[in-house]
């Protein structure tokens, strides 16, 4: 399911489909048609590869010209150690198998430990498991460079092509199945002889940083470590189209909503809490994250917080935002995760309640 192709079948359903996308080009190809349909702009890439952008004919897919082949962005990226990456199919509690994909850094040795960092979404609006380029690549693959395995596993509920069971699963209790398959998934990696299963962190944004704060606070136990940018903490603050559609109506719902809040779970959370949110975030509201830090102090709860002033939803306005984020966070994931004490350290701090 990381793959996407063009192909065309007969009407009377007749034959096999026939793909049209050039066979020796694995990856990711999406099109944009005409209006007549003669004609259409393909977009190919794979992970770690930038986009190829074709004018094709159609129905045949033929190409006519390249129109972007990224060729000054290709000499760059050939200077960059790439990481190795392993394509994963992790079983769900219900049976079925969840995609996913660990980054490996490029001198990996399987005789040493190494901490594991998740990068989730897990949202119905995307999948992240893709043979495609963009995302977090470089930054997670700099990570790899520095110690790090990545991984990253889509949930139920995702739009992996997994089928109506897959997609449907959440409806009504958003947070709840995905959180329990995050965590199926970090235990199953755990059980590899080179991750160090006392150093297992989490990382994502909007909700990605709700499910990452849904982890954290349930299952101390395997985490130790979760940075939350931009995240929903109760879905009653969202926006209704969006949440209703998928949730239901919050008063004929209401423990569906609770159930899969982080804010229920603000007592379960013993570990390191790195907060990210713009002020001026203007699909999800700060207030989530204000109604979090409440809980956090009235609990007790050691935690890290950056506000950014008057950014919106993507932390992007302002010189040197976005690398003043992400040396943000490569900075709270060096001291509390790759150069954390091993073996032993956790267990003793989930003793004391940190």
């Amino acid at each position: 399911p990381t793959q996407r192709y063009l192909f065309r079948a007969r009407l009377d359903g007749k034959g096999s489909p026939e793909r049209l996308s050039p066979k020796n080009e694995p990856g990711t190809h999406a099109y944009d048609a005409s209006p007549s349909f003669r004609h259409a702009i393909e977009t190919y890439s794979r992970l770690g590869m930038p986009p190829v952008i074709r004018l094709v004919r159609l129905p045949d897919a033929r190409i006519v010209r390249t129109l972007v082949d990224n060729r000054t962005l290709r000499a760059r990226l050939a200077g960059v150690r790439p990481a190795s990456v392993e394509w994963l199919s992790i079983e769900a509690e219900d049976g079925l198998h969840m995609p996913g994909l660990l980054m490996k850094p490029a001198d990996f040795d399987s005789t040493r430990k190494y901490p594991l960092l998740f990068f989730v979404y897990g949202g119905p609006g995307k999948a992240e498991v893709n043979d495609i380029w963009g995302g977090y690549w470089l930054w997670h693959t700099m990570l790899t460079q520095q110690g790090y395995l990545v991984a990253v596993v889509d949930n139920h509920g995702t739009p992996a092509p997994l089928g109506r069971k897959w997609r449907k699963a959440v409806h009504g209790q958003l947070g709840v199945l995905e959180t329990r398959d995050q965590a199926v998934a970090a235990r199953a990696l755990m059980q590899r002889p080179y991750v160090d299963a006392t150093r297992v962190g989490i990382w994502g944004w909007s909700y990605g940083g709700f499910m990452s704060l849904n982890v954290l606070f349930q299952h101390p136990d395997i985490y130790r470590t979760a940075v939350a940018v931009s995240p929903v903490t109760h879905w009653s603050l969202y926006d209704n189209v969006y949440t209703e559609r998928l949730n239901g109506l919050i008063d004929q719902n209401r423990a569906g909503y609770d159930r899969g809040s982080p804010m229920t779970y603000v007592d379960g959370y013993r570990g390191n809490l790195l907060l990210i949110h713009g002020s001026g975030d203007d699909n999800v509201h700060y207030q989530n994250s204000q109604i979090l830090i409440n809980a956090l102090v009235a609990a007790n709860k050691p935690f890290t917080m950056m506000e950014y002033p008057n950014r919106t939803h993507c932390i992007c306005q302002g010189k040197n935002t976005g690398l003043h984020l992400f040396e943000l966070i490569t900075r709270y994931l060096d001291q509390n995760l790759l150069n954390a004490p091993a073996a032993g350290a956790l267990t003793e701090r989930a003793a004391v309640g940190r």
